[in-house]
C-alpha cells in the first residue's frame, strides 16, 4: 500500500516541478521567475526524499540536504541581485 502511495506522491511532485517550470519560463517578472525557481528547488527535495523512502536508503537524504543548502544561498544572491543589481558589495 505504501508503495502506491509514494508513487502517487511522485506523481504530484512531478506534476508540480512541470506547473512551476511554466512560470519559470513564462513569468512576467523576474521576481516571479526566482519564485518559481525556489519552489522547484522545494519540489525536488521532496521527489528525491520520496525517492529514498521507495529505495530504502539513507543516502537521498543527504542529497536533499545539501541541495537544500545550495537551493537557500541561490535563491538569496539571486534576489540580493535582483535588488542591488549586485551580489558581492
Amino acid at each position: 500500500m505504501i508503495a502506491y502511495a509514494l508513487i502517487g506522491a511522485m506523481a504530484c511532485v512531478s506534476a508540480a516541478m512541470l506547473l512551476n517550470l511554466f512560470r519559470l519560463f513564462r513569468g512576467p517578472t523576474a521576481a516571479d521567475r526566482i519564485l518559481a525557481l525556489d519552489t522547484m528547488v522545494i519540489n525536488a527535495i521532496a521527489f528525491i526524499i520520496l525517492f529514498g523512502i521507495h529505495e530504502t536508503t539513507t543516502t537521498y537524504f543527504e542529497a536533499a540536504l545539501l541541495l537544500a543548502m545550495v537551493g537557500f544561498v541561490g535563491t538569496a544572491a539571486y534576489s540580493k541581485f535582483l535588488l542591488r543589481g549586485d551580489v558581492v558589495e
